[in-house]
């Protein structure tokens, strides 16, 4: 990548370097966007809307005997709007001016607001080409903040400095987005927090600071990072919810940087869990052991053709165990069934029906007695109307001692 030297609005920054999370290189950016600026917020299309938060009165439940709210029903409050998700509908909050973000807001005393604002990353950032980029935000509220990325705010034990309230009037900053593409959009959330919140002050709440930094990626491969809980919403709309969701889920993010993921399956006598990602073509497996590692168990997992660049998930899709342990795999872009022995060869389980080929097995299941269920959508071929498409429906197939039967065309 070329380092670009620009205008205001796109500068080198002359110091600070940030290693925060694999993949970011110990060095000065690439360029810094000030979304500050109209120049700057114009260069990736942002464009800052702003909200007032209302402290309302709701309900609860009180702790039972571990400590979770699944007890008698309690008064409690909450904050209107909850705007940190990336799709909050925010078009009816008023647009104001990225130089206006210095002006004081919240009215004083408890007071807490949001700042939104989308940014789209551009083809070129004067001659930089952005593509591949690691984007880092980093915002300064006078007093306090916290960062909303995509509709995720990372709540690590021991943060500081991330995407929660870091210190009096300290730089919040995370990792907006790995391996950008022009075109990508990032939803960004800011809550802000007057405080000391246990003295509240007659001042306000104001940004001092909003910029995009990016860096050249050290690796576009995915990465383990430590268990960080994410947010969970969970709609309770009839209470029979609580039988299997409890009051207070949790959420952990283990690893990061994939395509697309699927088929995870728990391997209880290697204590590891193997998933696929069939954009990647790979299988990876995840050891929970040692803080977390992340390793590829099966490269080329769906497909090794020439061609494989046609594809949009031409890798494996769905993995499970047969009642002899043995691990099924489901492959896109071979467009057939295998199964994994325990000396390392490959048994292929099925690829066709009455002579013609499976399109692409996508989710399998055994049953007890060692019948295999999957089913067969046009995912894993290059189009839906592919011309080496055989089937001319997605069917639900059965399998079992050789003999395949064809359940449903209606997948």
């Amino acid at each position: 990548m070329k380092r670009a030297l620009l205008v205001a609005w796109v500068a080198l920054a002359p110091h600070g370097a940030f290693a925060a999370a694999p993949g970011v290189p110990e060095t000065e950016p690439l360029a810094t966007i000030d979304l500050t600026t109209s120049a700057g917020a114009a260069l990736v299309q942002a464009q800052w809307r702003y909200s007032d938060v209302r402290i309302v009165p709701a309900t609860h439940r009180a702790p039972d005997a571990e400590g979770q709210p699944t007890g008698a029903p309690v008064g409690t409050y909450t904050i209107e709007p909850r705007a940190g998700r990336a799709d909050y509908d925010d078009s009816a909050w008023p647009v104001i001016a990225p130089e206006s973000l210095t002006a004081r807001r919240g009215n004083g005393r408890v007071a807490f607001n949001w700042y939104r604002v989308a940014v789209t990353i551009p083809e070129k950032i004067g001659e930089l080409d952005p593509s591949g980029a690691t984007v880092v935000f980093q915002a300064t509220v006078d007093d306090y903040a916290e960062i909303w990325i995509d509709g995720e705010i990372t709540r690590a034990i021991g943060q500081r400095g991330g995407s929660v309230v870091a210190g009096w009037n300290t730089p919040n900053r995370v990792i907006a987005a790995r391996n950008v593409k022009p075109g990508q959009h990032i939803s960004i959330a800011l809550f802000g927090g007057n405080g000391p919140l246990s003295d509240p002050p007659a001042n306000f709440i104001w940004v001092r600071e909003a910029k995009l930094e990016l860096f050249a990626t050290a690796s576009a491969e995915p990465y383990a990072i430590a268990p960080a809980e994410v947010n969970v919403e969970v709609e309770r709309l009839d209470p029979r919810i609580d039988r299997i969701v409890p009051q207070n889920p949790k959420i952990w993010k283990l690893a990061e940087g994939f395509q697309f993921t699927e088929g995870p399956l728990w391997l209880r006598d290697r204590g590891v869990l193997i998933f696929s990602d069939p954009n990647a073509n790979q299988i990876y497996q995840y050891d929970p052991r040692d803080g977390g590692t992340l390793s590829v168990f099966r490269d080329k997992s769906g497909y090794d053709g020439t061609d494989v660049g046609e594809y949009l998930q031409p890798g494996s899709n769905g993995i499970t165990r047969d009642p002899q342990g043995r691990i099924t795999v489901d492959e896109h872009g071979r467009r057939r069934v295998v199964r994994l022995e325990a000396n390392g060869a490959e048994t292929v389980l099925v690829d066709a029906y009455q002579g013609k080929r499976l399109n692409s097995p996508n989710d399998l299941v055994y049953r007890s007695d060692g019948t295999l269920y999957f089913t067969d959508p046009p995912f894993g071929l290059r189009t839906t109307d592919d011309p080496r498409r055989e089937l001319p429906y997605s069917g639900v197939f059965a399998w079992k001692d050789g003999q395949l039967h064809l359940l449903t065309q209606e997948l």
